[in-house]
C-alpha cells in the first residue's frame, strides 16, 4: 500500500492515555496499515503520581520522566508541540510548534488524550502567587522554592520575614494535596536540623480544603487515619475552608485568617485541557461527552479519554448507579488508552467496537517515610504494608525497565542516605508561579481554529 494513501491516526497527548493507546497501536497494527503520529510539548511520559516524591527529593526528576524516544523499535511520528485547536469538519488538528510555528495536522482518526490543567477559581491573587503540581518543572521548581525559604530565612535578621518564609500553605485535600503536604513537610523536618539558628518550632505547614472530609474516597477510618498522621507531625489540617485572597507575603483563608507565608501551593482539582472547548462540542463539566466506546457521538473517527474525557462508568452502571462517569485518575487513564486504541483498530478493520469497563482496584496514598494508608481490593491498609502496596503499585506501573530501576535505586538511596537538601539554583532567576507553567492562554477559539484552516495555514509532514 502507498504510504500516502496510508489512514492516518492522529494522537494528541503523551500522558497515561495518550502513550498507553500509541503503544497498543504500533503493538498491533503493521506499519502498512496506518500512521501513527503523536503530539506532545515533551517527548516523555510523566508518570504524575509520584510528583510529590520529586518535589520533597526521594526521587530524582527524571526517573519519573519516562522517554518516549528509548527505544529504536517504535515508528510514531512525535510532533513535537501543543495541539491548540481541532476541526472536526475539516479533520485538522491545529498545532503550535515549540518553534511557536502554527501548523495544520490533518488526520482520519483522532484520539484525544490532552489531559487536564490545575483547575483555578476568580480569586483575588491566587495565579499570580501559588505554584502548582501538575508538571515536572513545578515539582522541581517547588523543592528549590521550599528550600530557598530556609535559606532566606536563616539569613535574615526580621523576625516577621523569618515567620513568613518558615509557614507553607497547601490547598486542596484530595490524594496530591495531602501526599505534596506531607512529603513536603518531610523534607522540612528534616532539612531544619542542618540550620543551627532557626527555630524548628517556626516551621508550620497548613493543609485546608473547601470540602468537609479529607481524601473522602478512602472511607472514614482511612481518612481519619491519614489526619491523625499528619497532625502528629504538627501539620494543621483545616476542613470547609479555602483562600480569599493571595499576596506575596501573606495568604487570607475563607474563615478570616490571616497566614504569613511565601508559598502557597494549589493543588485543589484539575479541568479537562483547554483543547476541549475548540471542539464546539457537548461537554460534561468541561470533560468530552462521549460514548462507552471512548468515540464522539455524530463525529467518524474521532475518540476521547482520560481526564478530558466524560467517559461513562460502566462498571457502576451495572451496579444502578445511571449516570457516573469515570473519575480522572492514572488507573483508568491507563486501561482506556489500550481498550480506545483496540477501538480505533475495530473502526480501521471495519468491526465491532468494544466499551470500556474497568472496576477500581483501590487506592493508594504515600505520606513519606513510613506512613500510608492503602485500600486494594477493598482491604484497608495503614502504615507500612500501606507503604509496601502504595510504593509496589507505582513501581509495577511504571511503563520500562529503566524507569523502574530508577525508581528503585532512588528510594532505596533515600531511606539510606536520606537527602543532601541541595537547590539547583531555579530563584536565581525571576519568581514563577502557577499561571507561568501550564500556558492556559495559548488554545484558538473554535472560530479562530476554522478561520485558521479555512486560511490554508501550513501543514505539518
Amino acid at each position: 500500500m502507498d504510504t500516502v494513501t496510508r489512514p492516518r491516526i492522529l494522537v494528541v497527548g503523551a500522558g497515561f492515555a495518550g502513550v498507553g493507546c500509541v503503544r497498543r497501536l504500533e503493538r498491533k497494527l503493521s506499519s502498512e496499515e496506518a500512521e501513527i503520529t503523536l503530539v506532545t510539548p515533551f517527548a516523555y511520559q510523566l508518570y504524575l503520581p509520584l510528583l510529590p516524591q520529586v518535589a520533597s527529593g526521594v526521587l530524582t526528576p527524571q526517573s519519573i520522566a519516562l522517554s518516549l524516544r528509548r527505544s529504536k523499535k517504535y515508528r510514531t511520528r512525535i510532533i513535537p508541540g501543543g495541539a491548540i485547536g481541532v476541526d472536526l469538519k475539516s479533520k485538522v488538528c491545529v498545532i503550535r510548534t515549540i518553534t511557536d510555528e502554527i501548523v495544520n495536522e490533518p488526520y482520519d482518526y483522532i484520539v484525544l488524550a490532552p489531559g487536564s490543567v490545575t483547575r483555578t477559581f476568580d480569586i483575588p491573587g491566587l495565579t499570580e502567587h501559588a505554584f502548582g503540581m501538575k508538571t515536572l518543572a513545578e515539582a522541581a521548581y517547588i523543592r528549590d522554592h521550599v528550600i530557598s525559604q530556609l535559606d532566606l530565612a536563616d539569613a535574615s535578621h526580621d523576625p516577621a520575614e523569618r515567620a513568613s518564609r518558615l509557614q507553607f500553605v497547601v490547598v486542596g485535600g484530595g490524594y496530591a494535596g495531602t501526599e505534596t503536604a506531607a512529603c513536603l513537610q518531610l523534607l522540612t523536618h528534616n532539612a531544619v536540623k542542618r540550620y543551627p539558628r532557626l527555630d524548628p518550632g517556626l516551621i508550620k505547614w497548613h493543609l485546608i480544603d473547601i470540602a468537609p472530609k479529607l481524601m473522602p474516597e478512602l472511607g472514614d477510618k482511612l481518612g481519619r487515619s491519614a489526619q491523625e498522621v499528619l497532625r502528629k507531625r504538627g501539620i494543621d489540617i483545616s476542613l470547609g475552608v479555602s483562600i480569599a485572597k493571595a499576596g506575596p507575603d501573606e495568604v487570607t483563608f475563607t474563615d478570616g485568617r490571616v497566614v504569613p507565608t511565601r508559598t502557597l501551593i494549589w493543588t485543589a482539582g484539575v479541568v479537562a485541557s483547554p483543547l476541549i472547548a475548540t471542539l464546539g462540542a457537548e461537554t460534561v463539566r468541561g470533560r468530552l461527552a462521549v460514548t462507552s466506546n471512548m468515540d464522539l457521538p455524530g463525529q467518524d473517527g474521532v475518540f476521547a479519554l482520560g481526564d478530558a474525557a466524560a467517559v461513562p462508568d460502566e462498571a457502576k452502571a451495572a451496579k444502578g448507579e445511571g449516570g457516573a462517569v469515570c473519575p480522572p485518575t492514572a488507573q483508568h487513564a491507563m486501561r482506556q488508552g489500550k481498550a480506545v486504541a483496540d477501538n480505533v483498530i475495530a473502526k480501521l478493520r471495519g468491526q465491532s467496537m468494544r466499551p470500556y469497563v474497568h472496576k477500581d482496584l483501590g487506592l493508594v496514598v504515600d505520606l513519606g517515610g513510613t506512613d500510608a494508608v492503602s485500600k486494594p481490593l477493598g482491604i484497608e491498609l495503614r502504615g507500612l504494608p500501606a507503604q509496601v502496596v502504595a510504593r509496589g503499585y507505582h513501581w509495577s506501573a511504571l511503563r520500562t525497565g529503566v524507569a523502574k530501576a530508577r525508581v528503585l535505586t532512588n528510594w532505596t538511596l533515600n531511606a539510606v542516605a536520606g537527602d543532601d537538601f541541595v537547590r539547583t539554583g531555579f530563584q536565581a532567576r525571576r519568581a514563577a508561579r502557577l499561571r507561568d507553567f501550564e500556558y492556559t492562554d495559548s488554545y484558538l477559539t473554535p472560530e479562530q481554529v476554522r478561520a485558521h484552516v479555512e486560511g490554508g495555514g501550513s501543514e505539518s509532514g
